[in-house]
């Protein structure tokens, strides 16, 4: 069986951003004032926090899930239909239990800032549903990717 194809890449040039995945504003995103409506860019940014664990190699853990902690956003500017959002993600911190992720979507091609987040998930053991530890070596793939920008 062959792995489904990344929907993101490694972009250069948003430093201390190494991952983004594009997405497309689609009517149904838009509220009455024909701009994306604020809770879509969650969303967007779920595509790109997927496409990331798809790339460093899939962070499924037996018998274990992330689940969402907390989640701050600002919102900057707005998107409307039909916009190309460019939505970036990194790991910025990874505790005992828990990854941080900062997010921040673009518009392109002329790439204003539309939206930032900040967003905790923390690892449970699925019947417990109690903290666990992030194992070791979804940490070492994290790391040798965000390099010297990853908390610890």
């Amino acid at each position: 069986m062959t792995s489904a194809p990344e929907l993101g890449h490694v972009p250069d040039r948003r430093p201390p951003f190494k991952y983004s995945a594009l997405a497309r504003v689609w009517f149904s995103d838009t509220d009455a004032q024909g701009v994306v409506y604020y809770g879509r860019y969650l969303p967007y940014f779920d595509h790109a926090r997927t496409e990331y664990h798809r790339h460093l190699g899939a962070f499924a853990t037996p018998g274990r899930e992330f689940v969402m902690r907390a989640s701050s956003v600002e919102y900057h500017a707005p998107a409307r239909f039909d916009d190309l959002i460019e939505a970036f993600v990194r790991v910025s911190r990874i505790g005992r239990s828990s990854i941080t992720y900062e997010c921040a979507a673009h518009r392109q091609p002329d790439d204003t800032l539309m939206v930032t987040a900040r967003q905790t998930l923390v690892l449970i053991d699925r019947e417990e549903r109690f903290p666990v530890d992030v194992p070791e070596e979804l940490r070492s793939r994290v790391r040798a990717f965000e390099g010297d920008d990853l908390e610890e």
